[in-house]
């Protein structure tokens, strides 16, 4: 996509995450002239209406706040197969990122984020939206002090009481009790995730682990959240209370949304009085220093810091920089700060001044040389390789002078398509000697795991199999003869294959589950009302269609069977009914003239019965079948009547 212009609009620049739904990358707005991010969605889920349901879902949950905490989204739409929407751009870090490298935060920086969290979080409850998967790795933070809170992909109507099935939407470490037990999400709901939020930016670890995502849920579902001070001996006794409501069990003693649980917090704020965070560099934000400027110089640190350190670390980085100018007048005086914005003193020795500065000159000339085309010379391998064909890969290393290895690695990926480069060793972004040689790490595809379903395991143990190490497409309910209600009938992958024969599957891949709704209830027999209310039992709607049929054991307006078309047939669908006619009509055969034996037989193939004028006819019926002819019927021959019939026939020698 790098260099691509999207919907003559949008010209890619480059590439900054990518996830399992979609990659982000930075874009130029041709037509306003502004950098943006834009979301693109993978293109082996392009004719995936769900997914494709996704984007816009989000694009219309965003676009509906407009809030300094929600990232802004500014456009949607699909441009050839590629289906995108287009946000603003904030260079930064995530909360994710900085817990990496921090481990946990302070009370007053953990409050300091999670008010901000709150107050877009507010914005979107007060707008009917529930976030649904809220987590440090959708909170951003900007690096000009911004906090918002991204990726609405998954937000629903929070009047919109609905079950999202056994797909757990949203990271498991952060779901409620409730969506795990009954897939059911309210503004309660995003509550609970700030809460756990809250106790690992507290503690620098989340409340629950285990191996199996399913543990995980277990523990959420089944255990208290443990007070944050427990692991930290520094958490106040207020912060604890605050995460201890906010992750109630049940949904009922929880805050009822955002801005109930933001007023307490700046109650519990102000009672505690925390020392303040010092913003460095002019800025208000008070949080940790973003990623591209922590390893800088004290006196840089000082100018270029787009957050605060808070507590010892803003004092120790404020005595870097002010130590030198700083003087000790002696015991029980105070220090003198030199007031930074004061122009220096004027001093007429200038000439040694000019011939320092020359040096310096020289001397920074020739350590820019030195690095920049000289042996100190460094190559960043760049990131746009990631995803990238090996041929183009190659030439784009092999074009800032290093050498590529003739035989990549192959290593296993569930999202790069087999055969496309993954990475490299050393990864992308090091900065290498010129001449050094990098290995391709190439897809394989996605690793090929173990797996095992069979007709009619439960619902339940087929999802939980899912969970395990794949992708929920979709669960696909359908009426069926053979296999009981809830059981599984068949399970798909890719290409709509059935997976019931395979025994490895590819991690992070689509399945999806088709389950049986039990078989369709028999109507034979019924009046229309009473199929339509039989079938209405199971979630199945009668149309105006009626289709009427001859049928010799129904009587007359009952229901013969139902109408539907080809193919499965699911709980919702609409159906027809067929209705009896009662018997075929047929026409009285050719009698007149025929031996008995001959017009019982042709009264036998048309479905007719017969009865005899008078009794001396059965008489001769018996004693001389082939010698007795037919001399009358009644209906006589041709007329048209019903199967059953009975014909009255009279006899003579």
């Amino acid at each position: 996509m790098v260099g691509r212009l999207i919907d003559g609009r949008y010209q890619v620049r480059s590439r900054i995450a990518r996830g399992g739904m979609a990659t982000v990358y930075l874009a130029t707005d041709l037509r306003l002239e502004r950098r943006v991010a834009i979301k693109v969605m993978h293109g082996h889920l392009a004719d995936d209406s769900q997914f494709k349901q996704r984007f816009i879902q989000e694009a219309r949950s965003a676009a509906r706040l407009a809030h300094p905490n929600v990232v802004n989204v500014f456009d949607q739409g699909q441009d050839s197969d590629s289906a995108y929407l287009v946000m603003e751009y904030l260079p930064g870090i995530t909360l994710r990122e900085l817990l990496q490298e921090y481990g946990q935060l302070t009370p007053q920086q953990t409050i300091d984020v999670t008010e901000a969290v709150l107050s877009g979080l507010s914005a979107a409850h007060k707008a009917g939206i529930v976030h649904r998967d809220l987590k440090p790795e959708n909170v951003l933070l900007a690096d000009d002090g911004r906090i918002k809170i991204g990726d609405f992909g998954l937000a629903r109507a929070a009047t919109a009481n609905t079950a999202t099935g056994a797909a757990l939407l949203g990271t498991i470490a952060y779901l409620s009790p409730e969506l795990v037990t009954r897939g059911i999400a309210d503004t309660r709901s995003d509550i609970y995730a700030v809460g756990i939020m809250m106790y690992e930016m507290l503690t620098g670890v989340q409340p629950f682990t285990g191996e199996q995502p399913m543990q995980i849920a277990y523990r959420h579902a089944n255990e208290p959240v443990p007070p944050p001070s427990a692991k930290n001996s520094k958490v106040p006794r207020e912060l604890d209370e605050l995460v201890s409501w906010a992750t109630a069990k049940d949904p009922e003693q929880r805050p009822a949304d955002a801005q109930a649980l933001l007023t307490e917090l700046r109650d519990v704020e102000a009672a505690l009085a925390l020392p303040p965070t010092t913003p460095l560099g002019g800025h208000a934000t008070r949080v940790l220093p973003a990623a591209s400027t922590r390893h800088t110089g004290p006196t840089e640190r000082a100018n270029t810091f787009d957050f605060a350190i808070a507590g010892a670390a803003a004092s120790e980085a404020e005595t870097q920089v002010l130590g030198a100018r700083r003087q000790n007048t002696g015991p029980g005086t105070a220090l003198e700060v030199a007031d930074p914005l004061a122009p220096p003193r004027r001093r007429r020795r200038w000439i040694p001044i000019v011939a320092i500065v020359a040096v310096l000159a020289l001397i920074g000339g020739g350590v820019g040389w030195w690095f920049g085309f000289g042996p100190g010379a460094r190559v960043t391998i760049p990131a746009t390789v990631q995803g990238a064909t090996v041929e183009d890969a190659r030439a784009a290393l092999e074009g800032l002078g290093l050498v590529v290895a003739e035989e990549p690695e192959y290593v296993s990926d569930p999202v790069v398509p087999e055969g496309d480069v993954v990475n490299t060793d050393p990864e992308a972004g090091s900065s290498v000697e010129p001449g050094s040689e990098v290995v391709l790490l190439v897809s394989s595809g996605p690793e090929l795991l173990p797996i095992s379903f069979t007709v009619g395991m439960p619902r339940e143990s087929a999802e939980a199999l899912v969970a395990e190490h794949w992708t929920l497409e979709a669960v696909d309910i359908r009426f069926n003869s053979d296999v009981e209600a809830n059981g599984l009938i068949d399970a798909r992958g890719l290409d709509d294959s059935s997976l019931l024969e395979v025994s490895e599957y590819g991690e992070l891949q689509p399945i999806t589950l088709i389950v049986s709704a039990g078989k369709v209830p028999g109507v034979k027999n019924q009046t229309v009302d009473e199929a339509t209310a039989t079938l209405a039992a199971v979630d199945l709607t009668v149309s105006d269609l009626r289709e009427e049929r001859y049928d010799d054991k129904v009587p007359e307006g009952k229901v013969i069977a139902i109408v539907r078309a080809d193919g499965p047939l699911r709980p919702g669908d609409s159906v027809g009914l067929a209705i009896s006619r009662g018997p075929a009509p047929v026409d009285v055969p050719s009698l007149i003239g025929k031996t008995w034996n001959e017009a019982r037989a042709a009264l036998e193939k048309a479905a007719l019965g017969w009865a005899f004028d008078r009794g001396v006819d059965e008489l001769l019926a018996t004693s001389a079948p082939n010698d007795a002819k037919v001399e009358w019927s009644d209906p006589a021959s041709g007329t048209t009547v019903r199967r059953g019939d009975v014909i009255r026939i009279r006899l003579t020698v």
